[in-house]
């Protein structure tokens, strides 16, 4: 995966990347960080540094080049003193700060923190420390208040406690985050646009507006739905617990929505992942390679042929393995919901080469990097980079279409689907049931055979399709005229041989689309007509 980064200098990235960023939310006058050009020279150097060791530390090209590289630019480019003086506590929260000014996505933002927790971790390691844990302040979370009543942040803050209580732990930081963000951003835009005072001065007229708003600034259905269930959950809950809440606003219809199909891989395109891991592993030389070369083959089949989503497989211990059972377990997954997932021979036998040369790490985690647990973003880097080398574009997430999808495809039942996939809802497993469906289509033809064959007395034989037959004017003519042509020039036997077996084979072909025009010069010159 590492031959496919090809930024050779983050100073000149970092360059472009303040060239060309959106500066056009940022408040009048908001200081902007400095190019390398004007960083100390050791700062520039160890800039380069960390570039080489996100490279060696097997980050993914993309993230690299728009998340690792630009926040530890922020960070130098806003303390421009040598960087043994740099504050890891103060100095990296100043880059989260110009992300919030730049009024970038909750997606961007977490990513932002990903990029300074590994940022700190290679200064940490330059400066000859064991990497500590970054925490950051919650001002992420109070950001969501601004302009938001007492009453109503105290009443949201209660809601999502609640919620809490069905979210994955290791993800805990980010579900929190991405609550806020949705269940506040319509109320965030009443109390900043409307005269609102109290519950009953919100009207529907008020939602309308809001909706036609983000449309026009390109915002899907989906997104525009997503924020209207979260206003409305609110909505219960504040009635719940005894507000007002008027009736109209909850009847309020969401948007219509495509009826999108998931996006799976073809056996094909999955044959040419499945030949590239093995031959990685085939081709491995050093222990390191091969290490790692078996955790991406192991981590493709727990994900194409288990069909676990990236963060189960970023999650999995040691003791949820029960290969002698050809099963593993998932705890706490979407929804806090325990299941087992059971395993192919070929998954086992990965498993099996892989934790030969696992190695020892600080947790009891299944994948290991560096003797650390991997994350998803290098779980997704590493598949990615396997679809560049073949030519596919795949996520880890298709691949856990592809194994709804075949499953599907191969007869198998849509309720034992819905259990090996973690569903809650059966209608969320039907999805993979419209495509490709090799059950319906068998089903159709036999039907339709049935019919054919209790009719057959009452319809005409088929004919056949005169028109899509050669014709003088046609390919086959054209061709036979070439062939003719050969024959003006000096040939050997082989060669007179081979251009005689062509013109008959043409003329064979003209036989049956000329035959109509004889039987209709026959009848047309027939005496008596």
């Amino acid at each position: 995966m590492n031959k496919q980064i090809s930024l050779t200098s983050a100073a000149e990235w970092y360059t472009a990347v303040l060239k060309n960023g959106r500066k056009g939310k940022l408040p009048p006058g908001y200081p902007q960080p400095q190019p390398p050009a004007a960083w100390p020279e050791e700062n520039v150097a160890l800039f380069e540094r960390y570039l080489a060791w996100l490279i060696a530390d097997g980050a993914g090209h993309t993230c690299i080049k728009q998340h690792y590289i630009p926040m530890a630019g922020h960070v130098l480019g806003y303390h421009l003193q040598p960087h043994q003086h740099l504050n890891l506590a103060s100095d990296l929260e100043r880059a989260l700060d110009l992300l919030r000014a730049k009024q970038v996505g909750e997606g961007w933002l977490i990513m932002g923190q990903h990029a300074l927790t590994r940022f700190c971790r290679f200064v940490q390691t330059e400066r000859g420390f064991t990497p500590q844990l970054v925490t950051f302040k919650q001002a992420n979370v109070a950001q969501y208040h601004d302009g938001l009543p007492a009453w109503l942040v105290a009443q949201i803050t209660q809601l999502q406690h609640i919620r809490q209580a069905n979210w994955r732990p290791a993800r805990l930081n980010e579900a929190i985050l991405r609550f806020w963000s949705v269940h506040t951003r319509l109320w965030r835009w009443l109390f900043a646009h409307e005269n609102i005072q109290a519950m009953a001065d919100i009207k529907r007229a008020h939602l309308f507006a809001y909706i036609d708003e983000r449309l026009d600034a390109g915002y899907t259905a989906k997104s525009v739905n997503q924020e209207l269930r979260a206003f409305q959950a609110t909505l219960h809950f504040l009635q719940e617990r005894d507000f007002v809440v008027p009736r109209a606003l909850l009847r309020l219809p969401g948007l219509k929505e495509p009826d999108s199909l998931p996006r799976f891989l073809t056996d094909e395109q999955v044959g040419r992942l499945q030949a590239d891991l093995e031959r990685w592993v085939a081709q491995a030389v050093t222990p390191t390679q091969q290490r790692n070369a078996l955790l991406d083959r192991a981590a493709f089949y727990l994900l194409w042929q288990g069909g676990l989503r990236l963060g189960e497989v970023e999650d999995l211990r040691l003791d949820d393995l029960n290969l002698a059972q050809k099963q593993l377990l998932i705890r706490q997954g979407k929804g806090r919901k325990d299941r087992a997932v059971y395993l192919t021979d070929r998954a086992i036998a990965a498993l099996h080469a892989y934790l030969a040369v696992r190695g020892s790490g600080a947790t009891e985690h299944l994948f290991l990097y560096r003797h650390k647990p991997v994350s998803k973003d290098f779980l997704r880097g590493r598949i990615k980079a396997a679809g560049v080398r073949t030519g596919v574009k795949v996520t880890p997430h298709q691949l856990r279409h592809t194994y709804a999808t075949q499953l599907v495809n191969a007869g198998c039942k849509i309720t034992t689907i819905q259990a090996l996939l973690g569903h809650r809802h059966l209608n969320t497993t039907l999805t993979y049931a419209r495509v490709h469906d090799r059950t319906v289509a068998e089903d159709y033809y036999a039907a339709m055979a049935v019919v054919e064959k209790r009719l057959a007395d009452h319809l005409p034989p088929p004919q056949q399709d005169v028109a899509r037959l050669p014709t003088l004017n046609g390919t086959t003519s054209h061709l036979l005229t070439l062939v003719d042509s050969l024959n003006q020039e000096p040939l050997t036997e082989s060669q007179q041989a081979l251009v005689a077996a062509l013109q008959q084979e043409l003329a064979a072909l003209l036989a049956p689309a000329n035959e109509p025009a004889r039987q209709m010069n026959h009848f047309v010159n027939e005496p008596g007509t």
